[in-house]
């Protein structure tokens, strides 16, 4: 099957990552991961539930971040997203600054709870779009979320899987690293390591190829996901689905 936008490609991968939980929860700016929560949602038979910030439709938070925390804290949460304007190979996030701290090159809005979320909910999903040396770094410069805790620490939460626009990882909690798992359709893996600062372990075997959402997959992407999304994200829907106003 041909007929297919890059972004679908994403969205079936993370829903893929969602099967059988029972509550996903999406932060803010994050079209796909929410697309890709309600696509999981809409195979679940009504069994996940979806909290999305920013949306009337699809959250049941009546107040904002501060119940996401809580919910969170209380175990009741199985899944997350974070990303950062750094990402290394231990998984670690940096959501502050690059360059030195006190003359950085670029500051950002700041982690915003992220260590928190990190440590509090099992399945995060790290998630970036821009797949560069730039981005995904050997170390990072400032630790927002720590990828790993020393064994002494009471950690439930951690990363699970890491997913940008050219291919998907899975996290090695026992090597504290990430593992290539499929690279997205015209994509390689020669380019895979071209493009990323840090060093990653590969799959047994040749590395697939991250699937194609099946006929019926996209059916609900481009008919009810899209509609629901479009009320969060309607530039986002206009965009990719050509749903709500002209794009």
């Amino acid at each position: 099957m041909s007929d297919f936008r890059p972004e679908e490609v994403l969205i079936g991968a993370i829903a893929g990552a969602l099967d059988g939980l029972r509550h996903v929860a999406v932060g803010a700016s994050s079209p796909i991961p929410g697309a890709a929560a309600l696509l999981a949602r809409s195979r679940s038979n009504g069994k996940l539930r979806v909290s999305i910030l920013g949306s009337e439709e699809n959250n049941f938070f009546t107040d904002g971040g501060k119940e996401l925390f809580d919910v969170a804290g209380q175990g009741r949460i199985d899944a997350f997203f974070l990303s950062g304007a750094q990402i290394d190979g231990q998984a670690n996030v940096n959501l502050v600054a690059v360059g030195d701290y006190a003359r950085p090159k670029a500051r950002f809005p700041g982690s915003f709870g992220s260590g928190y979320l990190y440590f509090a909910v099992p399945r995060v999903i790290l998630f970036r779009l821009e797949h560069t040396p730039r981005t995904l770094v050997e170390k990072v410069d400032f630790i927002s979320a720590p990828g790993f805790s020393d064994d002494n620490v009471h950690r439930p939460g951690g990363p699970y899987k890491l997913i940008t626009d050219r291919c998907l990882f899975h996290v090695d909690k026992e090597r504290r690293c990430f593992r290539l798992e499929s690279v997205h359709p015209g994509h390689t893996v020669e380019e895979i390591h071209e493009q990323t600062g840090f060093t990653f372990d590969l799959p047994n075997g040749e590395v697939p190829t991250t699937p194609i959402p099946d006929a019926a997959s996209l059916e609900i992407i481009r008919g009810e996901v899209a509609e629901e999304i479009a009320e969060i994200y309607p530039a986002f829907a206009a965009r990719v689905f050509r749903v709500g106003r002209a794009a």
